[in-house]
């Protein structure tokens, strides 16, 4: 079976990818067009990553019986041009939880205590910047508002407990036994500390934090997204860090990606920006590749698939 992993591929990765047993595994850069022109016309499945799978690709594998993202969202793959192929399409939930948990925690940490701006000084020889002293803050004792509760927010619910803060969440159904309290969302707005985002991009949810909202939230509060730059307007939000109407931002996932180089967001020094990596650990890939195996042998089976979403 030929699979080709949509994405780059370090070292490590490349080997795991390689001892995958019973799999042809092809590993195409995103930017590598060409190469992926060569083995779309030979592929049985794709493993999709975050470069959109388009219409076109879709087209240009007509041995395609899989399309296998590895991760969540699916916001990036044509769902209709896989439906009118009747190709299936099936995601991950749950594999990369503890991975963008755990950068959630670090970006509202990174963004409280300043550490991309002290590291930047001591690498520049500057020991103590006497202006970097204002302003650095503490985890505990914050109002955290998660807005969507699924598995990766109930992972650093309790350990955002155990670190002295309130945590409430928004969602659309209640969780029962929940160290999280269930908030209103123009509530949760309005009183925390420091917003965190864990929606998937859909509809309902794009641009959930419009200029209204963000205008509702907390003055001095802070907003940590690591779900979708689609939830968030980002001009109005840019106008909000410039303004000090929020104290910061940590942003792992933007409106447009990759981000462009001149983009306004990397000019303020009020927010924290990784490239879409909170997902990207040894543990995810080791998840993610166990299940995605898997559903290569069922498809080659005609077995049921795990996690088909269509």
């Amino acid at each position: 079976m030929n699979i080709v992993y949509h994405a780059s591929a370090g070292a490590d990765l490349a080997a795991r990818l390689g001892r995958l047993e019973g799999l042809s595994v092809s590993v195409c850069r995103e930017d590598d067009s060409e190469t992926l022109s060569r083995l779309l016309p030979h592929c049985d499945v794709l493993w999709h990553v975050l470069q959109p799978c388009t219409a076109g690709m879709i087209a240009a594998a007509p041995k395609l019986k899989l399309i296998q993202k590895i991760g969540v969202g699916v916001n990036t793959i044509d769902l209709e041009a896989a439906k009118l192929r009747g190709i299936p399409v099936c995601n991950l939930p749950g594999t990369n939880a503890r991975a963008v948990a755990e950068l959630t925690l670090g970006l509202m940490l990174s963004v409280l205590r300043r550490i991309p701006a002290f590291d930047r000084g001591l690498r520049a020889g500057t020991w103590m910047d006497a202006g970097l002293q204002d302003g650095i803050n503490e985890l505990g004792g914050r109002s955290v508002g998660l807005i969507g509760f699924g598995a990766i927010p109930k992972i650093p619910a309790p350990m955002l407990a155990a670190m002295g803060c309130s945590v409430m969440y928004y969602a659309r159904n209640r969780v029962a036994d929940t160290i999280a309290a269930y908030c209103p969302l123009d509530r949760l707005l309005a009183e925390a500390d420091i917003v965190s985002l864990h929606l998937p991009l859909v509809p309902e949810t794009s641009g959930i934090l419009d200029a209204g909202a963000l205008a509702r939230m907390k003055p001095g509060a802070i907003l940590v997204n690591t779900a979708r730059g689609g939830l968030v307007d980002q001009p109005a939000l840019i106008r909000a860090l410039e303004s000090g109407r929020l104290a910061g931002a940590g942003l792992d996932v933007f409106e447009a990606e990759p981000l462009a180089a001149g983009d306004a967001l990397l000019a303020l020094p009020n927010v924290v920006v990784t490239p879409h990596v909170g997902w990207l650990t040894t543990g995810t890939f080791d998840r993610s590749f166990a299940l995605a195996a898997e559903n290569c042998r069922r498809v080659a089976a005609g077995a049921p698939l795990l996690h088909r979403v269509v």
